[in-house]
């Protein structure tokens, strides 16, 4: 009996440290882990753009071909940050018919298209369409409009 008391008291004591160290504010087994997978989730994507970020870094050759996309899941929507060294006719457009296509509405959005184009655009829509939809999706479609679109100016 004794050992049986040990090993719950152990149990409870890990589960409140991991829910303190992934901020939960779950209160039973199942909610804590589920949030300990969803914080788990979100640092994999925060290594996974700082390490974009540190080759885009040590590659500053290549940053002129490359244009760098960063999505962020946020809690009903994406972040989604478009940096290019250089601007063309129509990136804009061709990154919001995306948008449309994968049913995220432009919630709020920055963007200059001078000599450089930056685009910083919070996407979202209905609750179980945001969470069906990987970041990465969201990631690969915006790059394959940017590269759509570069390659019809360069044709031009």
């Amino acid at each position: 009996m004794v050992s049986r008391e040990n090993k719950r008291a152990v149990l409870y004591e890990k589960l409140q440290l991991l829910r303190s160290v992934t901020n939960s504010h779950a209160l039973n087994k199942t909610s804590i882990i589920v949030d300990a997978s969803k914080y788990i989730k979100e640092l994999k994507q925060k290594v996974e753009r700082l390490n974009q970020d540190i080759a885009i870094s040590q590659n500053p050759s290549d940053q002129n071909q490359l244009p760098m996309v960063t999505v962020e899941t946020l809690e009903k929507s994406f972040l989604v940050n478009v940096f290019s060294e250089k601007s063309s006719p129509g990136l804009l457009v061709s990154i919001l018919e995306t948008f449309e296509e994968l049913g995220l509405n432009v919630i709020e959005a920055k963007v200059s298209c001078t000599d450089s184009f930056r685009l910083e655009a919070v996407g979202g829509e209905n609750q179980e369409q945001v969470e069906s939809m990987d970041a990465q999706v969201v990631k690969q479609a915006v790059l394959q409009a940017i590269m759509n679109c570069s390659g019809s100016n360069d044709k031009e």
